[in-house]
């Protein structure tokens, strides 16, 4: 229920691309916020430099980190408008976690693209934990490409921090 719910938003987003980016952003992560577990995916990209990092650093650390999630991930939705999405099954992983297996149908004949969605629950709250495009999850290549950066910084958390931020900007400033 949660995934057709989120899919619906994310056709209305789609459907409602002819606005600004600005209103895209926004209306972006709102659906990021809403139906992400940003906290949870942040931390575990994080890995573990999470329990290195003081509270401050961590704060720091989860806003530069939902900033470059939102502005690196609204332009690729757009780029989906208009395709349909087929959900072809779902799977119990365990009392916390399932997966919704989608593919993404491309106009053209162009062959699907496959997008599994990982749901985890606390028990009440549903939020997607992961999402694995053609088998490649994205927790695990942030976190391997945010370990290079820290280990190229010193193994300094806040180095991470500084090239969020950049790459926010630079996405920021390359779109607008």
């Amino acid at each position: 229920a949660l995934l057709r719910r989120w899919l619906f938003r994310i056709s209305l987003f789609t459907i409602l691309l002819d606005v600004s980016r600005e209103e895209r952003i926004d209306r972006f992560r709102a659906l990021f916020s809403d139906s992400f577990a940003v906290r949870s995916i942040g931390k575990r990209a994080l890995g573990r430099y999470w329990r290195k990092t003081g509270s401050e650093e961590r704060m720091e650390y989860q806003k530069h980190f939902e900033q470059l999630m939102v502005a690196a991930y609204v332009d690729r939705f757009a780029n989906y408008a208009g395709e349909s999405l087929t959900i072809r099954e779902n799977r119990i992983e365990d009392s916390a976690i399932a997966t919704v297996f989608t593919e993404i149908h491309r106009r053209g004949g162009k062959k699907p693209i496959r997008v599994d969605w990982v749901v985890g629950t606390n028990g009440t709250i549903f939020k997607i934990v992961d999402v694995k495009v053609e088998g490649v999850s994205m927790t695990t290549t942030l976190r391997s490409e945010f370990s290079s950066i820290i280990r190229r910084r010193n193994g300094k958390v806040s180095g991470l921090i500084e090239e969020l931020a950049k790459k926010t900007a630079q996405l920021s400033t390359n779109r607008n």
